[in-house]
């Protein structure tokens, strides 16, 4: 009998790049929410944009190390220990942080965009440097079965 389509799609472990890269997407999704809600939230509360936006980085990193783990990735171990996992996972971000933060200032302060349209802009494109990263250099290829 056919599984349903959502559950292979978003439950069954895989290493399938494309079907992770659906995940991602989602999980980015996701995380992505946690991150600008922060961001705008801080704003709000008179706080500088490009400040807002590294709270916001931390409450959706472990949002998306949290969901990337049960989601994405499932199908492979990590290179290292989970301490080390989250450290390489965390730096990539770091240096994602660093890509949004240009962008976001870009956006804003030159081409005179609202700072949460400048942050979709810089999500979209940091989201690829993030998934390929991470896979690239976080995951071995498949679990032994």
């Amino acid at each position: 009998m056919e599984k349903p389509l959502l559950k292979r799609l978003f439950m069954e472990p895989t290493t399938q790049p494309l079907i992770q890269f659906f995940r991602y997407v989602f999980v980015g999704g996701c995380s992505f929410l946690v991150d600008a809600g922060v961001l705008w939230l801080c704003v709000h509360l008179g706080m500088h944009y490009l400040l807002g936006a590294c709270f916001g980085f931390v409450a959706g990193l472990v949002c998306n190390f949290l969901l990337s783990r049960a989601l994405v990735f499932r199908a492979q171990d990590a290179r290292v220990g989970r301490v080390l996992e989250f450290a390489g996972y965390a730096l990539i971000g770091l240096i994602g942080l660093g890509l949004t933060e240009v962008l976001l200032y870009c956006f804003t302060e030159i081409v005179l965009l609202h700072y949460m349209i400048s942050k979709v802009i810089a999500s979209a494109v940091v989201l690829f440097w993030n998934f390929f990263a991470r896979k690239i250099l976080l995951y071995q290829r498949a679990k032994p079965e």
